[in-house]
């Protein structure tokens, strides 16, 4: 939730006091209530929290099948590979970024074991988004790199579109494993590779940009921030041998040639296509390439464009989470399923003188009201054999199936922002474990994050925690905040004995006075750990931020409250979205 006046908060304010009397304070809603028929109650789902180091594999029920601890925030898509293993990204915490920095990926095994730990946040590099494993166990990853201010002005780039720091264009690489901890680039495409522009005459780039799609205009986004583009997933058409990835800031998806050698892919001839790496189909906004208005847009910050999987229904075609950021006339998110103009070939047909088609989507989701369903921002969807489609909402947690017709037949609370859920059909089945391995007890959910604290201030937040064991398990419990050395910490309760399954979910208070160190920014986490069992822990992250600027007491107070109150109170929060902001 953003706030975006103080004046509107006051008046919020205002009218809560005079209804809440009519209004209970507490909700008796458990994060994983599922008031639907479980509508794949054979399949599973897989997710990592954007904050939390663990990922969670559920059943459609939402009991937890398996859970794997990590020492780091995602960074942040993770993937199902089969026979009980995953390909998590990690947030490595160094090599800058913005959101949805990486650094790295990592292959873990069903015991937890890392069978693969490769790192790609150096000189100018740093993974971001997503990554997909291709069929001959290579990796794609998307990455950042760095160009000067310099560079980006000889590449046609208009100076007042350029600040001091440069740009970061993105690129893909395809990796493949060496070792434990080590990987070639095997292959690689770069965005600066093609670019155009109609700026400065006397540049080798130089022309029209309307009369090539297939280039970039380096000129498109005015702004000076370096995150010039923002990809933000990555696909893979086994068929075709292309790949698909989501342009967030230019509002576009892109579709490349990956039978290309990393020579041909920084040209424009070769590979299958015959055209290099240049650009061989982009759809959701003809402004980027001068072939329409914004009246021809179609996406708005979109997230998660993919292919729609054999088997399923659309086959073949592509699906994009469209999160409806800057939308006209109001903002609201929609599942958007296009048909991409594509022969038998690997061919898109471009009509002289037009955008690339097609004129409009062939299937939409849309909630009702439009408005009761948004995500600025993160979120995915996922095409199921039945038809249905598995919708997942990232800024609120909320995953949920839908039929082609837009009704809810199943959903799932996780409790925290997902980037995205990933569906795994009940034929992937799990390795059996071993005979001798130790089941979890311990199950916690949330995080611990404040910003804009004012130094030396004193705050309050909760996580949760419960026995997910067998139903006669006993879990003992405490909690570890040694590995914090920052703040003065308390928790309430701070251990506990004997809690059962039947018990539900504790609710710990965490509190901590802020380090008296103004515009800082303070990270780390709390071991929440099964005392009988040391191998039975889960990591709650905790962020911490003071300002430069404090804002005033009573605001933080009441942004913390509101914003508590709001995120368990989701008919009040479509409320204040609809007639406050």
């Amino acid at each position: 939730m953003i706030f975006h006046s103080e004046f509107r908060l006051t008046v919020f304010f205002i009218l809560f006091l005079l209804l809440g009397a009519y209004i209970p304070l507490s909700s008796s809603e458990q994060v994983n209530q599922t008031p639907f028929p479980l509508s794949f109650s054979e399949g599973q789902f897989l997710y990592t929290p954007m904050w939390s180091t663990t990922t969670y594999l559920r059943h459609a029920d939402g009991s937890l099948n398996r859970s794997w601890a990590s020492s780091y925030f995602p960074g942040v898509a993770v993937w199902w590979l089969g026979n009980g293993t995953i390909l998590r990204t990690i947030r490595t915490g160094s090599g800058g970024g913005t959101g949805g920095s990486g650094g790295g990926v990592q292959k873990v095994a069903w015991d937890g074991t890392i069978i693969w730990d490769f790192r790609y946040n150096t000189n100018g590099h740093l993974t971001h988004h997503d990554v997909k494993t291709l069929p001959n166990g290579n990796v794609l990853l998307i990455a950042w790199e760095t160009k000067t201010r310099t560079e980006a002005i000889a590449a046609g780039r208009n100076p007042s579109y350029v600040s001091n720091n440069g740009l970061w264009p993105d690129h893909v690489i395809e990796v493949q494993p060496t070792g434990p901890s080590s990987g070639d680039i095997v292959w690689e495409w770069h965005a600066w590779d093609h670019l155009i522009q109609d700026y400065d005459a006397s540049k080798e780039n130089y022309g029209v940009v309307t009369d090539h799609p297939e280039l970039v205009d380096v000129n498109y986004a005015t702004s000076t921030q370096q995150d010039w583009m923002h990809t933000n997933s990555i696909d893979y058409n086994v068929d075709f041998d292309q790949i698909l990835i989501s342009v967030n800031l230019f509002n576009e998806i892109w579709i490349i040639d990956h039978s290309t050698t990393t020579e041909e892919a920084a040209g424009h001839s070769g590979g299958t296509s015959g055209k290099g790496g240049d650009l061989l189909y982009r759809w959701g906004n003809p402004m980027t390439y001068d072939a329409g208005t914004t009246n021809d847009r179609k996406l708005f910050s979109q997230h998660d464009a993919s292919w729609i999987d054999k088997g399923c229904p659309g086959e073949g075609d592509i699906l994009v989470f469209n999160n409806g950021a800057n939308r006209p006339g109001s903002h609201y998110s929609t599942v958007d399923q296009i048909t991409p103009p594509v022969n038998e070939n690997g061919e898109y047909y471009l009509e002289p003188d037009s955008a690339y088609g097609p004129a409009d989507q062939t299937w939409i989701y849309t909630a009702n009201p439009p408005t009761s369903f948004y995500a600025s921002h993160i979120s995915g969807a996922w095409r199921l054999p039945s038809g249905n489609t598995l919708i997942t909402n990232g800024e609120t947690g909320k995953i949920f199936e839908i039929t082609p017709e837009g009704s809810t037949v199943w959903q799932y609370n996780t409790g925290g922002q997902v980037f995205k859920a990933v569906y795994i059909s009940p034929e992937e089945e799990e390795p059996e474990p071993p005979e001798n391995e130790t089941t979890s007890d311990l199950d916690c959910s949330g995080s611990l994050s404040w910003t804009d604290i004012k130094p030396g201030a004193t705050v309050v937040g909760s996580f949760e925690l419960q026995n997910i064991g067998d139903n006669d398990s006993l879990l003992n419990w405490t909690i570890d905040a040694s590995s914090i050395s920052w703040g003065t910490w308390s928790f309430n309760p701070e251990s506990g004995t004997r809690l059962t399954p039947e018990d539900g979910a504790v609710t710990v208070l965490a509190s901590v006075v802020a380090p008296d160190e103004p515009d800082s920014d303070f990270i780390g986490y709390i071991l929440v750990k099964n005392i009988n069992n040391q191998s039975d822990f889960e990591q709650i992250p905790v962020t911490l931020k003071t300002p430069v600027n404090i804002i005033p007491p009573w605001l933080t107070f009441l942004q913390q409250f509101l914003t508590y109150f709001l995120q368990n109170h989701p008919i009040w929060e479509t409320l204040v979205n609809n007639y406050f902001f």
